[in-house]
């Protein structure tokens, strides 16, 4: 009788090797990525609602908004931002499988370690530079605290608020980053010592 592989427990000697396969979920914070990323979804939504009620406002009963447009834009640049977590909690990112695919486990294990180690560099600079463009946005050149805002009628802070979600999602994204480094040195230590 064979058992299935994928069913045998953790730490058992015959447990296969690990690597992430497309939409695996491997840790906590990349399942709890996953869960807010389904509540962030609906901003699309939320976004075709008010779009809708602008073209019924403006052209049934001829009072345009000056809201819309900024908010409308907003709510999907928050969007896409999460994407980028979203993308990497579910191992969905973009990467060149020409080669991924035709290696042993054991290989992958070594190339998703070195895919980790590059996108930790890649995210680390990223949420540097996304800090920067927020602080310059958030800030005076005096150092006081201010909110850079679009400049329109409205006038909202959009401009800052933006730039501190990218901030943010880039900082999640490096700390994913740091987990998915752990787990790749995990598997190459596992088969080195198997």
């Amino acid at each position: 009788m064979t058992t299935d592989p994928t069913l045998t427990p953790p730490g058992d000697a015959a447990e296969p090797e690990r690597h992430a396969t497309d939409g695996e979920i491997t840790n906590r914070l990349d399942a709890a990525i996953e869960w807010v990323g389904k509540g962030f979804s609906w901003l699309v939504f939320v976004s075709m609602l008010i779009s809708v009620g602008e073209v019924i406002s403006r052209y049934v009963f001829d009072s345009p908004t000056s809201w819309v447009h900024e908010t409308t834009v907003f709510l999907i640049a928050v969007m896409f931002s999460i994407g980028g977590p979203v993308a990497l909690a579910r191992n969905k990112h973009i990467r060149v499988r020409v080669i991924y695919d035709t290696v042993r486990p054991a290989i992958r294990n070594w190339l998703d370690l070195v895919n980790s180690v590059i996108a930790l560099g890649f995210c680390c600079g990223m949420t540097w530079a996304a800090y920067a463009l927020f602080y310059r946005s958030s800030h005076t050149p005096m150092g006081e605290w201010t909110l850079e805002r679009s400049g329109t009628s409205w006038n909202p802070p959009f401009p800052t608020l933006t730039k501190g979600i990218i901030m943010v999602a880039l900082a999640i994204m490096t700390v994913q980053t740091v987990l998915h480094l752990i787990q790749a040195l995990r598997a190459v230590s596992a088969k080195k010592g198997a």
